[in-house]
């Protein structure tokens, strides 16, 4: 593993150690509460991500490997994130707490995996080209830190 490689690795972790601390520490009141932001519930948003961790490290998987990525629109994203969040509306906590425990393990591991050419990388994104880097800067670790600052913001967590 190259330096490059643990310095992104570690910053998933962490963000997603502190996603697993909130999910933790939710009352059984404050994991119903929808957020502002997506308009599901904490627990549907904690599962989101958790889900999020396997889809994402297997685009970076792709990417890294010079294959191409399958296109995805916005509005098949959207419709994606909508079936997720009704067929998981009821998901249980301590479910969802191994599946974030899981993919982060296997999205970490993706990313340690990398080799400075790899993540220099370009994967043709829907938003346009992106280094394999900035895939895992923005989508990987930004999925966790936006959905993670939503959750704190409803339960009036730091």
């Amino acid at each position: 593993m190259g330096e490059r490689a643990k310095v992104l690795a570690d910053r998933f972790e962490q963000a997603s150690q502190e996603m697993i601390r909130t999910v933790e520490q939710c009352s059984d009141a404050q994991w119903q509460k929808a957020t502002s932001g997506e308009r599901w519930s904490v627990g549907v948003v904690a599962h989101h991500v958790a889900e999020g961790h396997k889809a994402i490290a297997g685009i970076i998987q792709a990417a890294a490997s010079g294959q191409s990525l399958p296109p995805i629109t916005m509005e098949m994203l959207d419709q994606r994130n909508a079936a997720h969040a009704k067929q998981h509306a009821n998901c249980a906590r301590a479910e969802t707490l191994e599946l974030l425990r899981q993919n982060a393990t296997l999205a970490a591991t993706t990313v340690k995996g990398l080799s400075d050419d790899q993540l220099d990388r370009i994967g043709q994104m829907r938003m346009g080209p992106m280094k394999v880097q900035e895939i895992i800067e923005q989508i990987l670790i930004g999925h966790v830190q936006n959905h993670l600052g939503s959750i704190r913001a409803t339960i009036g967590a730091r």
